[in-house]
């Protein structure tokens, strides 16, 4: 009977993935020197969402979120994924 994987350390891995491929990404692009490579490491997609802000007379409260991704994020949740077939 094959093991059960469960959704919760799926999600865990891939944003661990996330967070510690943007890291080694920007550790690459403090090392090299300027050029297209350093540009390829440190440009990033920046999506988001928001703010949002809800008036409920009583009080109101903010909502939004932004993260940056860069190429090294990427290859980051690919090899999580990999990782997470073999847990």
């Amino acid at each position: 009977m094959p093991r059960q994987k469960r959704f919760g350390i799926l999600i865990v891995m891939l944003v661990l993935g996330l967070l510690i491929g943007t890291a080694v990404g920007e550790a690459i692009a403090l090392i090299l020197p300027e050029g297209v490579v350093r540009d390829f490491f440190l440009h990033p997609v920046t999506p988001s969402f928001g703010p949002v802000t809800v008036n409920l007379v009583a009080f109101t409260f903010t909502i939004g979120f932004s993260f940056k991704v860069n190429i090294m994020a990427v290859l980051g949740v690919i090899l999580a994924t990999y990782l997470y077939r073999w847990y």
